[in-house]
């Protein structure tokens, strides 16, 4: 009796630790019980377009032009497999009865590890699987991939959550893919004697065409968007939404500027969100922890366990035809910790050239989707060919890297629990009908079909259109470019076929003069870009520099920064005065070779009161201008400089000369041929500013 007693006793406290680590951590609901737990806008409505056994683990969804689905699995998620054995597969998705709902699916490629995301190319698809991007095809109709070349190498492949992801295909025909900022040394198969380059800080972009590759602003982690005009905004776990405000190529021109970082948080509304589930016991646990620990050590700093931003993923805009029209434009993000989805507008700022993200007026107090199912692990979007929005549900219990988590705390989590779930969701208006998909087939179309596909208002339309003409331009297209350009009203279709002719190597002046004088922002964006292949349009580009819109005002800086003549210096040394109090016009005049160089420092003297006042911003054009100036390594340069700034009005003026002295230290530190003189002038700490100018002087 006493060892029944006792085996019961084992038994009972055995259910209770379970019962216990239930309570902790919830399970798993049905797709249909899970949906039952969403708060969704009042408009919209949302159904199940995939889920297991036919897809589990998902992070990317692609339809190709032939409205095929493809996803990603990624079940080694959160662990790095072994090489070898990578346990990844992309999926292709088949509606076979046409409901609306994924009834079959088969494998296209299988043990891939860490693959991320997709992008439809020639008839295959292009994948991130760090350390490479691939290019895979089923050649012999077999419905797998029998071809499997590595385009890419380098990437770095050390964690999960930071590595090469997010393909997107940008306006201006580049391939754009999310780096994190991860150091990185990527070499390309077509060019192998190409030096490898370094992604520390940046993100990457390519292009099919000639196999260039390149660094690219702004440092996104899994959500990368571009807006109809090639604006990019993107996804960085706190930071919801920031924008990458000057393509790196500028930054790049004389590399010497101080630092490249442009990237910038445009929310309006900091990192509040309105989650529904309560967090997690290891995250309530963890983050009551290291408030303590804060607190102990006097720091200013509070942690937050919910109800702030800190996994969000996917930044999408969506630019389909099926949303009522005020959600064109609209950027959705998710939170795979608030187990919710975020919805922004995104407006001009009239008062910089940035943009704002504001929440809409229906959603100050509550989020686009919100959900009890803390499972619900929203990753990813897509818009569709039907216009409608697609959403990646990894749908795990635990979504985190297990390095971040005190192992007293793992020892009750199973980050594998989950790894047979998965589920896709439609949202789609209210009233429309979101059965299968029309059956497509791009490749009926002639050549003016095609073309007239880029003024389609679904931008997945748009953008299929623009893949395969890039994949296989025609002369006979060439004229059907010209005529878009020329005759539609859509701004959208004549930027594509701006760019798509420039592709082709038919691009002609007086169609991007044409385009300039547009008075559409967009357009006019765009045609700058262009006009940069130009010289006989730098006057109309220099006069766009006073445009009403500061957005268009700082592509024309950018733009004319390309043209290395004293009135490409006169215009900038203007926008100089006016401008110059906005960091991002200084960053884009400085960027530049005629904004940063001698010929500029004496047009400011010579021309202009512009030392004659002591604004801290003009201090900090000075810094800047000093420290490029310095790290040239041009000698002559230098010290016509130093002979110039010796002779400054405000040569007494201790704050201006120290501005000048941080800014030549700095570059001469960077400068691989300095003068070591100098260089020793400025490493006094024991004197002032304006004695250091006087020796810097005398130096000469």
């Amino acid at each position: 009796m006493r060892h029944i007693s006792y085996l019961f006793l084992l038994t009972f406290i055995f259910l209770g630790l379970i019962s216990c680590k239930e309570d902790k951590y919830p399970g798993p609901l049905s797709p249909e019980e899970s949906i039952k737990t969403f708060d969704l806008h009042d408009d919209f409505e949302i159904e199940v377009f995939a889920s297991e056994p036919h897809i589990v683990d998902p992070v990317d969804l692609v339809f190709d032009e032939r409205g095929n689905a493809y996803a990603i699995e990624m079940p080694d998620y959160p662990y790095k497999p072994e090489p070898g054995e990578g346990r990844g597969i992309i999926k292709k998705l088949t509606d076979s009865d046409g409901d609306g709902r994924v009834d079959q699916s088969s494998s296209f490629a299988e043990g891939i590890p860490d693959a991320t995301s997709l992008m439809p190319w020639k008839g295959g698809l292009l994948v991130t699987s760090a350390p490479h991007i691939y290019y895979l095809k089923d050649t012999d109709g077999d419905g797998k991939a029998d071809v499997k070349e590595a385009l890419f190498s380098g990437f770095f492949e050390n964690n999960s959550e930071a590595q090469i992801t997010n393909l997107r295909l940008g306006i201006d025909n580049w391939i754009y893919a999310a780096n994190n900022g991860q150091r990185s040394l990527v070499t390309s198969a077509e060019n192998p004697d190409k030096e490898p380059l370094n992604l520390q800080g940046a993100d990457f972009r390519f292009r099919m065409k000639d196999g260039k590759f390149e660094i690219e602003s702004g440092t996104a982690q899994f959500g990368q968007t571009f807006d109809d005009w090639g604006n990019k905004f993107f996804t960085q776990n706190t930071l919801h939404i920031q924008q990458a405000v000057i393509p790196r190529r500028y930054l790049e021109r004389h590399g010497h500027l101080s630092s490249k970082a442009v990237n910038h948080n445009i929310s309006d509304h900091e990192l509040e969100m309105f989650q529904m589930t309560p967090p997690p016991y290891w995250r309530a646990e963890r983050t009551s922890r290291r408030n303590q620990q804060y607190q102990e050590q006097n720091l200013d700093r509070v942690e937050y366990a919910d109800k702030h931003f800190t996994g969000a993923s996917g930044g999408t805009v969506y630019n389909g035809d099926a949303f009522p029209e005020n959600f064109y434009g609209d950027i959705f993000t998710g939170d795979v910790a608030g187990n919710l989805v975020h919805r922004d507008q995104i407006i001009p700022d009239k008062n910089g050239p940035t943009f704002i993200a504001t929440r809409a007026p229906e959603e100050k107090n509550q989020e686009f989707l919100a959900a009890t199912d803390s499972w619900f692990r929203p990753v990813g979007f897509n818009v569709g060919p039907d216009g409608f929005l697609y959403l990646v549900d990894f749908y795990r219990q635990h979504i985190e890297t297990p390095v971040s988590i005190p192992d007293d705390l793992k020892e009750e989590m199973d980050f594998m629990n989950g790894e047979n779930h998965g589920r896709i969701f439609r949202i789609l208006p209210k009233g429309k009908d979101g059965k299968a998909i029309a059956n497509i087939d791009f490749s009926v179309f002639t050549s003016s079909e095609l073309v007239g596909l880029l003024a389609h208002p679904n931008g997945w339309w748009r953008t299929t259109a623009q893949r395969l003409i890039l994949e296989d331009p025609k002369e006979d297209m060439i004229p059907e470019l010209k005529k878009l350009v020329n005759d539609h009203p859509d701004e959208r279709a004549k930027v594509h076929a701006l760019y798509l002719l420039e592709y082709m190597d038919a691009l002609e002046v007086e169609l991007v003069k044409n385009a300039l004088a547009s008075d559409h922002v967009g357009l006019v964006l765009n045609a700058l870009v262009l006009a940069e292949n130009f010289l006989e349009l730098q006057e109309q580009i220099a006069e766009k520099t006073q445009h009403a819109s500061p957005q268009v005002a700082l592509q024309a800086i950018l733009s004319l920064g390309n043209f290395e003549n004293q009135s490409a210096i006169e215009v900038l040394g203007q926008q100089v005065l006016e401008k110059g109090q906005n960091k991002w016009f200084r960053i884009a005049i400085l960027s530049s070779e005629p904004g940063s160089g001698l010929e500029m420092a004496k047009y400011l003297k010579e021309e202009n009161d512009f030392f004659y006042s002591e604004e801290g911003w003009k201090k900090d054009f000075v810094k800047e201008l000093s420290h490029i100036l310095a790290a040239s390594g041009e000698e002559e340069a230098l010290k016509s400089y130093i002979s110039l700034i010796t002779d400054f009005p405000q040569q007494s003026n201790e704050a201006w000369n120290q501005a000048i002295l941080e800014g030549l230290k700095g570059g001469m530190e960077k400068s691989p041929d300095h003068r070591p003189d100098i260089a020793a002038i400025l490493e006094k700490s024991d004197k002032k500013p304006n004695e250091l100018m006087m020796e810097l002087s005398a130096s000469l």
